[in-house]
């Protein structure tokens, strides 16, 4: 994988440090400028670059947390054609729930299943409850296991 100039990496950096700070904050407007400019600063090809991955999954939750759920399906789709985007549970947990938002029903059961599988249950703890039991409508879940008492 390619890496990044040193320099350029520390000002990407620096930037998108700005943005989370906005968003923990709650000032998403903000925290997305500050993204976007780290974002421009990602040379071409940007699919090519792993900062390009944690900027976008940046981008798409400030767009989930700022519920701009339309631009988040967008935003986290193209994180998934960065390196490690597929598989990523996170961003198959946020994409799930902007797709559930904007009414993509099959989509967000489909990437709410696959952040369940990556991850398990408590990657849903810290959101809001509907994503999780939505979920449940959709699959099975799978309790563990007993043995048998003689198997002990």
């Amino acid at each position: 994988m390619k890496t990044l100039d040193e320099n350029l990496h520390l000002e990407i950096e620096k930037l998108s440090a700005q943005g989370d700070a906005f968003a923990e904050t709650g000032n998403y407007s903000d925290a997305l400028t500050a993204y976007w400019n780290a974002y421009d600063l990602v040379p071409e090809p940007k699919t090519d670059w792993e900062a390009t991955t944690w900027i976008m999954v940046a981008i798409g939750d400030a767009n989930f947390l700022g519920a701009d759920f339309q631009s988040g399906v967008e935003n986290l789709s193209n994180a998934m054609h960065c390196p490690n985007g597929i598989g990523n549970p996170f961003i198959h947990l946020r994409l799930g729930q902007c797709q559930f938002e904007t009414g993509n029903l099959e989509r967000a059961a489909d990437e709410l299943t696959r952040a369940y599988a990556l991850e398990g249950e408590e990657l849903f703890a810290d959101d809001d409850p509907k994503y999780f039991e939505f979920l449940k409508t959709k699959i099975t879940l799978e309790k563990p296991k007993k043995k048998p008492w003689w198997k002990f």
